[in-house]
Protein backbone atom coordinates (compact mmCIF):
# COMPACT_ATOMS: atom_id res chain seq x y z
CA UNK A 1 0.00 0.00 0.00
CA UNK A 2 1.67 3.23 -1.16
CA UNK A 3 1.65 6.52 0.73
CA UNK A 4 -1.01 8.24 -1.39
CA UNK A 5 -3.41 5.34 -0.94
CA UNK A 6 -2.80 5.31 2.82
CA UNK A 7 -3.37 9.08 3.05
CA UNK A 8 -6.64 8.69 1.15
CA UNK A 9 -7.75 5.96 3.59
CA UNK A 10 -6.79 8.15 6.56
CA UNK A 11 -8.85 11.01 5.16
CA UNK A 12 -11.81 8.71 4.58
CA UNK A 13 -11.47 7.31 8.12
CA UNK A 14 -11.34 10.84 9.60
CA UNK A 15 -14.48 11.89 7.73
CA UNK A 16 -16.51 8.70 8.24
CA UNK A 17 -15.39 7.75 11.74
CA UNK A 18 -13.64 10.67 13.44
CA UNK A 19 -16.23 13.41 12.90
CA UNK A 20 -19.19 11.13 13.61
CA UNK A 21 -17.52 9.80 16.78
CA UNK A 22 -16.90 13.31 18.15
CA UNK A 23 -20.44 14.36 17.24
CA UNK A 24 -22.00 11.30 18.89
CA UNK A 25 -19.78 11.72 21.96
CA UNK A 26 -20.85 15.35 22.41
CA UNK A 27 -24.51 14.48 21.82
CA UNK A 28 -24.19 11.84 24.51
CA UNK A 29 -22.70 14.00 27.24
CA UNK A 30 -23.58 17.68 26.63
CA UNK A 31 -26.69 17.59 28.79
CA UNK A 32 -24.82 15.87 31.62
CA UNK A 33 -22.07 18.51 31.43
CA UNK A 34 -24.71 21.24 31.62
CA UNK A 35 -26.24 19.59 34.69
CA UNK A 36 -22.80 19.37 36.34
CA UNK A 37 -22.27 23.07 35.69
CA UNK A 38 -25.70 23.95 37.13
CA UNK A 39 -24.97 21.76 40.14
CA UNK A 40 -21.71 23.64 40.61
CA UNK A 41 -23.68 26.89 40.87
CA UNK A 42 -26.69 25.65 42.88
CA UNK A 43 -25.59 22.66 44.93
CA UNK A 44 -27.29 20.94 47.88
CA UNK A 45 -30.85 19.99 46.78
CA UNK A 46 -29.80 20.40 43.14
CA UNK A 47 -27.40 17.47 43.60
CA UNK A 48 -30.35 15.16 44.30
CA UNK A 49 -32.70 16.51 41.61
CA UNK A 50 -30.10 16.89 38.86
CA UNK A 51 -28.61 13.48 39.64
CA UNK A 52 -32.02 11.85 39.24
CA UNK A 53 -32.55 13.71 35.97
CA UNK A 54 -29.09 12.61 34.81
CA UNK A 55 -30.08 9.01 35.49
CA UNK A 56 -33.29 9.51 33.52
CA UNK A 57 -31.38 10.90 30.52
CA UNK A 58 -29.27 7.78 30.27
CA UNK A 59 -31.51 5.00 31.65
CA UNK A 60 -35.06 6.41 31.43
CA UNK A 61 -37.53 4.16 33.27
CA UNK A 62 -34.75 1.75 34.25
CA UNK A 63 -33.48 4.41 36.66
CA UNK A 64 -36.08 3.00 39.07
CA UNK A 65 -33.65 0.15 39.83
CA UNK A 66 -31.05 2.66 41.02
CA UNK A 67 -33.69 4.52 43.07
CA UNK A 68 -34.81 1.29 44.72
CA UNK A 69 -31.21 0.31 45.44
CA UNK A 70 -30.52 3.72 47.00
CA UNK A 71 -33.59 3.45 49.24
CA UNK A 72 -32.56 -0.06 50.25
CA UNK A 73 -29.02 1.10 51.02
CA UNK A 74 -30.29 3.88 53.28
CA UNK A 75 -32.65 1.48 55.03
CA UNK A 76 -29.77 -0.95 55.68
CA UNK A 77 -27.63 1.90 57.03
CA UNK A 78 -30.47 3.02 59.30
CA UNK A 79 -31.03 -0.49 60.64
CA UNK A 80 -27.30 -1.17 61.02
CA UNK A 81 -27.03 1.70 63.51
CA UNK A 82 -29.29 -0.27 65.86
CA UNK A 83 -27.87 -3.74 65.30
CA UNK A 84 -24.57 -5.56 64.83
CA UNK A 85 -25.22 -6.32 61.19
CA UNK A 86 -22.86 -5.02 58.48
CA UNK A 87 -23.60 -3.87 54.96
CA UNK A 88 -22.89 -6.71 52.52
CA UNK A 89 -21.45 -6.24 49.07
CA UNK A 90 -24.08 -5.67 46.42
CA UNK A 91 -24.19 -7.15 42.97
CA UNK A 92 -24.59 -4.10 40.76
CA UNK A 93 -23.69 -2.75 37.38
CA UNK A 94 -23.10 0.76 36.06
CA UNK A 95 -24.60 3.45 38.24
CA UNK A 96 -25.79 0.85 40.73
CA UNK A 97 -22.13 -0.08 41.30
CA UNK A 98 -21.31 3.53 42.20
CA UNK A 99 -24.33 3.75 44.52
CA UNK A 100 -23.37 0.49 46.23
CA UNK A 101 -19.75 1.58 46.70
CA UNK A 102 -20.90 4.85 48.27
CA UNK A 103 -23.32 3.10 50.62
CA UNK A 104 -20.78 0.46 51.68
CA UNK A 105 -18.02 3.00 52.27
CA UNK A 106 -20.39 5.18 54.30
CA UNK A 107 -21.36 2.18 56.45
CA UNK A 108 -17.69 1.39 57.19
CA UNK A 109 -16.91 5.05 57.87
CA UNK A 110 -19.84 5.27 60.30
CA UNK A 111 -18.64 2.12 62.04
CA UNK A 112 -15.06 3.43 62.31
CA UNK A 113 -16.11 6.89 63.41
CA UNK A 114 -14.71 8.58 60.30
CA UNK A 115 -18.23 9.97 59.79
CA UNK A 116 -19.64 11.25 63.05
CA UNK A 117 -23.36 10.61 62.61
CA UNK A 118 -25.81 9.06 60.21
CA UNK A 119 -26.64 11.58 57.46
CA UNK A 120 -30.20 12.64 56.97
CA UNK A 121 -32.15 11.10 54.11
CA UNK A 122 -31.70 14.25 52.03
CA UNK A 123 -27.94 14.27 52.67
CA UNK A 124 -27.65 10.58 51.83
CA UNK A 125 -29.62 10.85 48.60
CA UNK A 126 -27.71 14.00 47.66
CA UNK A 127 -24.49 11.99 48.14
CA UNK A 128 -25.45 8.91 46.13
CA UNK A 129 -27.18 10.97 43.40
CA UNK A 130 -24.41 13.57 43.16
CA UNK A 131 -24.68 14.47 39.48
CA UNK A 132 -20.91 14.65 38.97
CA UNK A 133 -20.51 10.94 39.75
CA UNK A 134 -23.88 9.19 39.48
CA UNK A 135 -23.68 8.31 35.76
CA UNK A 136 -20.01 7.64 34.94
CA UNK A 137 -18.56 7.56 38.44
CA UNK A 138 -16.18 7.74 40.15
CA UNK A 139 -16.73 6.74 43.75
CA UNK A 140 -16.07 9.57 46.18
CA UNK A 141 -16.18 9.39 49.95
CA UNK A 142 -18.91 11.06 51.96
CA UNK A 143 -16.30 13.42 53.44
CA UNK A 144 -15.31 14.54 49.93
CA UNK A 145 -18.97 15.11 49.10
CA UNK A 146 -19.44 17.19 52.28
CA UNK A 147 -16.46 19.33 51.31
CA UNK A 148 -18.09 19.86 47.92
CA UNK A 149 -21.34 21.08 49.51
CA UNK A 150 -19.43 23.89 51.20
CA UNK A 151 -19.01 25.40 47.76
CA UNK A 152 -15.80 26.31 46.01
CA UNK A 153 -15.09 29.66 44.45
CA UNK A 154 -15.30 29.67 40.68
CA UNK A 155 -11.85 29.98 39.14
CA UNK A 156 -10.06 29.66 35.84
CA UNK A 157 -8.14 26.67 37.20
CA UNK A 158 -11.43 24.87 37.87
CA UNK A 159 -12.68 25.56 34.35
CA UNK A 160 -9.30 24.71 32.78
CA UNK A 161 -8.94 21.40 34.67
CA UNK A 162 -12.50 20.32 33.85
CA UNK A 163 -12.16 21.25 30.17
CA UNK A 164 -8.79 19.50 29.86
CA UNK A 165 -10.19 16.24 31.23
CA UNK A 166 -13.18 16.46 28.88
CA UNK A 167 -10.84 17.07 25.93
CA UNK A 168 -8.75 14.05 26.95
CA UNK A 169 -11.91 11.94 27.06
CA UNK A 170 -12.84 12.88 23.49
CA UNK A 171 -9.32 12.10 22.27
CA UNK A 172 -9.46 8.69 23.95
CA UNK A 173 -12.85 8.04 22.36
CA UNK A 174 -11.38 8.80 18.92
CA UNK A 175 -8.41 6.49 19.53
CA UNK A 176 -10.67 3.69 20.77
CA UNK A 177 -13.10 3.97 17.86
CA UNK A 178 -11.09 5.20 14.88
CA UNK A 179 -7.42 4.38 15.46
CA UNK A 180 -6.93 1.30 17.63
CA UNK A 181 -9.07 -1.06 15.46
CA UNK A 182 -6.92 -0.11 12.42
CA UNK A 183 -3.57 0.22 14.22
CA UNK A 184 -1.68 -2.41 12.24
CA UNK A 185 -3.71 -1.97 9.07
CA UNK A 186 -3.37 1.74 8.35
CA UNK A 187 -1.20 3.46 10.94
CA UNK A 188 1.61 0.98 11.64
CA UNK A 189 1.44 -1.42 8.69
CA UNK A 190 2.67 -4.73 10.10
CA UNK A 191 1.81 -8.09 8.61
CA UNK A 192 2.68 -11.50 10.00
CA UNK A 193 1.91 -15.16 9.70
CA UNK A 194 -1.21 -16.81 11.09
CA UNK A 195 0.10 -16.91 14.66
CA UNK A 196 1.50 -13.37 14.85
CA UNK A 197 -1.58 -11.94 13.13
CA UNK A 198 -3.75 -13.32 15.91
CA UNK A 199 -1.61 -11.49 18.47
CA UNK A 200 -1.66 -8.29 16.45
CA UNK A 201 -5.47 -8.45 16.32
CA UNK A 202 -5.55 -9.20 20.04
CA UNK A 203 -3.38 -6.14 20.75
CA UNK A 204 -5.71 -3.95 18.67
CA UNK A 205 -8.72 -5.23 20.64
CA UNK A 206 -6.92 -4.65 23.94
CA UNK A 207 -5.85 -1.10 23.06
CA UNK A 208 -9.35 -0.24 21.86
CA UNK A 209 -10.78 -1.52 25.14
CA UNK A 210 -8.14 0.35 27.17
CA UNK A 211 -8.92 3.68 25.53
CA UNK A 212 -12.65 3.18 25.98
CA UNK A 213 -11.90 2.90 29.70
CA UNK A 214 -9.71 6.03 29.54
CA UNK A 215 -12.61 7.82 27.82
CA UNK A 216 -14.94 7.03 30.71
CA UNK A 217 -12.21 7.80 33.27
CA UNK A 218 -11.34 11.23 31.89
CA UNK A 219 -15.02 11.99 31.31
CA UNK A 220 -15.76 11.22 34.96
CA UNK A 221 -12.82 13.45 35.97
CA UNK A 222 -14.39 16.28 33.97
CA UNK A 223 -17.93 15.82 35.29
CA UNK A 224 -16.69 15.45 38.88
CA UNK A 225 -14.65 18.65 38.79
CA UNK A 226 -17.28 20.52 36.77
CA UNK A 227 -19.83 19.73 39.49
CA UNK A 228 -17.48 21.12 42.15
CA UNK A 229 -15.43 18.24 43.58
CA UNK A 230 -11.69 18.81 43.91
CA UNK A 231 -9.02 16.34 44.90
CA UNK A 232 -6.81 18.23 47.37
CA UNK A 233 -6.48 21.54 49.13
CA UNK A 234 -3.13 23.04 50.09
CA UNK A 235 -2.77 26.09 52.33
CA UNK A 236 -6.30 27.22 51.52
CA UNK A 237 -5.77 26.84 47.76
CA UNK A 238 -8.06 24.37 46.02
CA UNK A 239 -6.17 22.04 43.69
CA UNK A 240 -8.44 20.81 40.89
CA UNK A 241 -6.48 17.63 40.28
CA UNK A 242 -8.98 14.75 40.34
CA UNK A 243 -7.26 11.71 38.81
CA UNK A 244 -9.23 8.63 37.76
CA UNK A 245 -6.96 6.89 35.24
CA UNK A 246 -3.26 6.95 34.32
CA UNK A 247 -3.01 5.72 30.71
CA UNK A 248 0.80 5.82 30.54
CA UNK A 249 1.08 3.52 33.57
CA UNK A 250 -1.08 0.99 31.70
CA UNK A 251 0.29 1.28 28.17
CA UNK A 252 3.93 1.52 29.31
CA UNK A 253 3.72 -0.44 32.55
CA UNK A 254 6.32 -1.26 35.15
CA UNK A 255 4.22 -4.02 36.69
CA UNK A 256 0.73 -5.49 36.74
CA UNK A 257 0.35 -4.15 40.27
CA UNK A 258 0.65 -0.58 38.98
CA UNK A 259 -1.63 -1.36 36.03
CA UNK A 260 -4.38 -2.49 38.37
CA UNK A 261 -4.10 0.61 40.56
CA UNK A 262 -3.87 2.97 37.56
CA UNK A 263 -6.87 1.48 35.70
CA UNK A 264 -9.42 3.06 38.05
CA UNK A 265 -7.72 4.90 40.91
CA UNK A 266 -10.80 5.61 43.09
CA UNK A 267 -12.06 2.04 42.80
CA UNK A 268 -8.60 0.68 43.58
CA UNK A 269 -8.52 2.91 46.66
CA UNK A 270 -12.02 1.76 47.65
CA UNK A 271 -11.12 -1.93 47.30
CA UNK A 272 -7.88 -1.47 49.25
CA UNK A 273 -9.54 0.49 52.07
CA UNK A 274 -12.77 -1.41 52.55
CA UNK A 275 -11.95 -4.94 51.31
CA UNK A 276 -8.26 -5.80 51.12
CA UNK A 277 -7.24 -4.35 54.51
CA UNK A 278 -10.18 -6.05 56.23
CA UNK A 279 -9.34 -9.38 54.56
CA UNK A 280 -5.59 -9.27 55.33
CA UNK A 281 -6.16 -11.29 58.50
CA UNK A 282 -6.78 -14.25 56.17
CA UNK A 283 -3.35 -13.88 54.55
CA UNK A 284 -2.08 -12.00 51.49
CA UNK A 285 -3.22 -14.42 48.78
CA UNK A 286 -6.70 -15.04 50.26
CA UNK A 287 -7.08 -11.26 50.71
CA UNK A 288 -6.28 -10.76 47.01
CA UNK A 289 -8.89 -13.37 46.05
CA UNK A 290 -11.50 -11.73 48.30
CA UNK A 291 -10.69 -8.33 46.79
CA UNK A 292 -11.07 -9.53 43.20
CA UNK A 293 -14.22 -11.41 44.15
CA UNK A 294 -15.68 -8.17 45.51
CA UNK A 295 -14.68 -6.40 42.31
CA UNK A 296 -16.34 -9.11 40.22
CA UNK A 297 -19.53 -8.81 42.27
CA UNK A 298 -19.61 -5.05 41.85
CA UNK A 299 -19.11 -5.40 38.10
CA UNK A 300 -22.06 -7.77 37.82
CA UNK A 301 -20.35 -11.16 38.05
CA UNK A 302 -20.47 -11.77 34.29
CA UNK A 303 -18.31 -14.64 33.07
CA UNK A 304 -15.93 -12.59 30.92
CA UNK A 305 -15.26 -9.94 33.56
CA UNK A 306 -14.96 -12.57 36.28
CA UNK A 307 -12.48 -14.54 34.17
CA UNK A 308 -10.39 -11.42 33.53
CA UNK A 309 -10.49 -10.23 37.14
CA UNK A 310 -9.54 -13.57 38.68
CA UNK A 311 -6.80 -14.03 36.08
CA UNK A 312 -5.54 -10.56 37.03
CA UNK A 313 -5.58 -11.56 40.68
CA UNK A 314 -3.38 -14.61 40.09
CA UNK A 315 -1.05 -12.77 37.70
CA UNK A 316 -0.63 -9.84 40.09
CA UNK A 317 0.13 -12.12 43.03
CA UNK A 318 2.63 -14.29 41.15
CA UNK A 319 4.40 -11.24 39.71
CA UNK A 320 4.58 -9.60 43.15
CA UNK A 321 6.05 -12.59 45.02
CA UNK A 322 8.45 -13.49 42.18
CA UNK A 323 9.86 -9.97 41.89
CA UNK A 324 10.07 -9.67 45.66
CA UNK A 325 12.10 -12.89 45.81
CA UNK A 326 14.39 -11.91 42.93
CA UNK A 327 14.93 -8.47 44.48
CA UNK A 328 16.04 -10.16 47.69
CA UNK A 329 18.36 -12.63 45.90
CA UNK A 330 20.06 -10.02 43.70
CA UNK A 331 19.62 -7.07 46.11
CA UNK A 332 18.26 -5.08 43.20
CA UNK A 333 15.46 -2.56 42.63
CA UNK A 334 13.20 -4.88 40.65
CA UNK A 335 10.13 -4.87 42.87
CA UNK A 336 6.65 -4.36 41.44
CA UNK A 337 6.69 -0.78 42.73
CA UNK A 338 9.63 1.60 42.32
CA UNK A 339 11.97 1.63 45.30
CA UNK A 340 12.49 4.67 47.45
CA UNK A 341 15.76 6.55 46.93
CA UNK A 342 17.06 5.37 50.30
CA UNK A 343 16.23 1.65 49.87
CA UNK A 344 18.71 -0.98 51.06
CA UNK A 345 19.25 -2.63 47.67
CA UNK A 346 22.85 -2.60 46.42
CA UNK A 347 21.94 -2.49 42.72
CA UNK A 348 19.67 0.37 41.71
CA UNK A 349 20.30 1.75 38.22
CA UNK A 350 22.70 -0.74 36.64
CA UNK A 351 22.01 -1.72 33.06
CA UNK A 352 21.00 -5.28 33.94
CA UNK A 353 18.55 -3.98 36.56
CA UNK A 354 16.86 -1.74 33.97
CA UNK A 355 16.87 -4.61 31.48
CA UNK A 356 15.20 -6.97 33.94
CA UNK A 357 12.53 -4.37 34.74
CA UNK A 358 12.00 -3.92 30.99
CA UNK A 359 11.50 -7.69 30.59
CA UNK A 360 8.80 -7.60 33.26
CA UNK A 361 7.20 -4.61 31.49
CA UNK A 362 6.96 -6.53 28.22
CA UNK A 363 5.57 -9.48 30.15
CA UNK A 364 2.80 -7.23 31.51
CA UNK A 365 2.00 -5.97 27.99
CA UNK A 366 1.81 -9.61 26.88
CA UNK A 367 -0.68 -10.41 29.67
CA UNK A 368 -2.76 -7.30 28.93
CA UNK A 369 -2.92 -8.18 25.23
CA UNK A 370 -4.13 -11.66 26.08
CA UNK A 371 -6.69 -10.55 28.66
CA UNK A 372 -8.01 -7.75 26.45
CA UNK A 373 -8.31 -9.90 23.33
CA UNK A 374 -11.89 -10.87 24.16
CA UNK A 375 -13.15 -7.27 24.11
CA UNK A 376 -13.75 -7.28 20.38
CA UNK A 377 -15.00 -3.90 19.09
CA UNK A 378 -16.58 -5.75 16.17
CA UNK A 379 -18.95 -7.73 18.37
CA UNK A 380 -22.64 -6.85 18.16
CA UNK A 381 -23.47 -3.90 20.45
CA UNK A 382 -26.38 -5.72 22.09
CA UNK A 383 -24.10 -8.62 22.98
CA UNK A 384 -21.63 -6.22 24.57
CA UNK A 385 -24.37 -4.62 26.70
CA UNK A 386 -25.70 -8.00 27.80
CA UNK A 387 -22.20 -9.34 28.43
CA UNK A 388 -20.00 -11.55 26.34
CA UNK A 389 -20.98 -15.18 26.39
CA UNK A 390 -18.65 -17.67 28.04
CA UNK A 391 -17.97 -19.37 24.73
CA UNK A 392 -16.67 -16.06 23.33
CA UNK A 393 -14.09 -15.75 26.11
CA UNK A 394 -13.02 -19.39 25.83
CA UNK A 395 -12.76 -19.13 22.05
CA UNK A 396 -10.60 -15.97 22.18
CA UNK A 397 -8.19 -17.37 24.73
CA UNK A 398 -8.02 -20.80 23.08
CA UNK A 399 -7.05 -19.04 19.82
CA UNK A 400 -4.02 -17.73 21.72
CA UNK A 401 -3.37 -21.21 23.20
CA UNK A 402 -4.08 -20.02 26.76
CA UNK A 403 -0.58 -18.52 26.59
CA UNK A 404 -0.91 -16.02 29.43
CA UNK A 405 -2.17 -18.62 31.87
CA UNK A 406 0.67 -20.99 30.95
CA UNK A 407 3.26 -18.24 31.39
CA UNK A 408 1.74 -17.31 34.76
CA UNK A 409 1.92 -20.97 35.84
CA UNK A 410 5.55 -21.19 34.67
CA UNK A 411 6.43 -18.06 36.69
CA UNK A 412 4.77 -19.56 39.77
CA UNK A 413 6.72 -22.82 39.35
CA UNK A 414 9.95 -20.84 38.96
CA UNK A 415 9.11 -18.85 42.10
CA UNK A 416 8.54 -22.06 44.07
CA UNK A 417 11.82 -23.53 42.83
CA UNK A 418 13.90 -20.58 44.04
CA UNK A 419 12.34 -20.40 47.50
Amino acid sequence: MDLSTRLALWQQLAESCGLSTVQQGLQLIWRLLLLCFICRLFFRLASLLLGMYGLFLFFEVHMLWVLLLSALCYLVLLLSRHSSSRVSFLKTVGSQMVVAMKAISLAFDLDRGAVGSLPSLTEFLGYVFFVGTVVFGPWISFSSYKNTTEGRKLSWLWLYSSSLSLLKSQICLLVSTCIAPYLFTLFIPVHGNTVTQKWLNAYENAVSFHFSNYFVGHLSEGTTMLAGTSSTEEKGNVMWDVSIVKPLSVEMPRSMVLVVTSWNIPMSRWLKTYVFKNAMKLGTFPAILVTYTASALLHGLSFHLGAVLFSLGFITYVEHVLRKKLASIFSACILSRPCASDCSHQHKKEFWVKLLNLVFSFLVIFHLTYLGSMFDPGVDEQEVEEGYKAIHTIHRWSELNWASHWVMFACWVFYRLIL
